[in-house]
């Protein structure tokens, strides 16, 4: 990712000539050749320009240093070298960090759905945060594969807001289980209508000066009403949960309380170790790394121009020396 950066911010003079002898994606880029070469530059540079920007917020010498690292590979499900990765945000970075968590998720998720690999999980707190297109497709492909997805938000609106309406209906429709906190709103209200209504009895009393009345019938209503998920206390939680062909569950629906022996989990707590530090990185390393990714795309510019010089390069001399002296490689290259 940090050589990509890199390279997008190089002239268009030796990039587009190296992007053209890719014959993989010559088809790609020949629309931004064809607008160069026709001067064509206030459609150009608004092609390119939205894509530059935003790749250049994420230049920083600090994600250069993660990004460029090779230490494992995201597989994480697989039967050899199973491992657990946990990435995080930074709350005064979420847009810019956002774009490089969907870059390893989106690796991450091609990788770990597959057929004939260990049983995995794949958690989202703050879901909303990050972007990551075809979360519906995966929910849905996954499970055969025995990959469980969690997704975790604050509220149904936040993901409205992140992911387009359209978007967040699929993906709340399609989720098997739902466990649910205290909230308000829209969401409570979405929530009881997904849990649906049962047969509940009701009992109703007529007082007057001579006698007392009392009625009693059944209806359909809410299993949850809206206002008691929005009146949940902490640790209370409602829900509902999928079941198997296998393995029956006679209450799929539940409203309950988790009850915490803080006691214990305090001192199991008190007995954790501190990760360990597996490599001592000073802010000399990250600078040297920072500039060796730079050199590298500077250098192969440099060798790419001049082997594309010197294959296109006309003799005009008897003893076959070409037309070009060494200094026009470092110069440009004819399109």
């Amino acid at each position: 990712m940090p050589h990509v950066i890199e390279l997008m911010q190089a002239d268009y003079d030796k990039l587009f000539a190296v992007l053209r002898e890719e014959e993989e994606i010559k088809v790609l880029v020949n629309p931004f050749i064809s607008a160069y070469q026709n001067k064509a530059m206030a459609q150009l540079e608004g092609q390119i320009a939205s894509a530059k920007i935003g790749l250049a917020r994420l230049s920083s010498p600090q994600l250069y240093y993660v990004l460029s690292g090779n230490d494992f590979t995201l597989d994480v499900n697989n039967p050899l070298e199973p491992k657990v990765v946990c990435v995080g945000n930074n709350p005064q970075k979420l847009q810019v960090y956002g774009a490089v968590l969907s870059l390893y998720i989106s690796r991450m998720i091609k990788l770990v759905n597959r057929k004939n690999q260990l049983k995995s999980s794949l958690i989202f707190d703050e879901f909303p945060t990050i972007y990551f297109n075809n979360m519906d497709s995966l929910i849905a492909t996954a499970r055969s594969n025995k990959v469980a997805t969690t997704l975790a938000v604050q509220d149904f609106s936040q993901l409205k807001k992140d992911y387009g309406a359209e978007q967040a209906e699929v993906i709340i429709g399609i989720v098997g289980n739902i466990i649910s906190g205290q909230v308000t709103g829209d969401t409570a209200k979405k929530l009881s209508e997904n849990f649906g209504k049962i047969m509940q009895d009701r009992e109703s009393k007529s007082i007057n000066s001579s006698d007392i009345s009392v009625s009693r019938s059944t209806q359909m209503d809410y299993a949850i009403p809206a206002s008691k998920i929005a009146a949940l206390s902490s640790g209370e939680f409602v829900g509902l949960v999928a079941d198997t062909p296998e393995q029956k569950i006679k209450l799929k629906m539940f409203h309950s309380e988790i009850q915490n022996n803080h006691e214990a989990i305090a001192k199991e707590e008190a007995g954790y170790w501190p990760i360990p530090v597996v490599e001592n990185v000073t802010y000399g390393d990250v600078m040297e790394n920072y500039s060796s990714i730079k050199a590298d795309v500077e250098g192969l510019l440099a060798e790419e121009c001049k082997r594309i010089l010197a294959r296109t390069a006309v003799p005009n001399e008897p003893d076959g020396k070409d037309n070009h002296d060494e200094g026009d490689a470092e110069q440009g290259v004819v399109l």
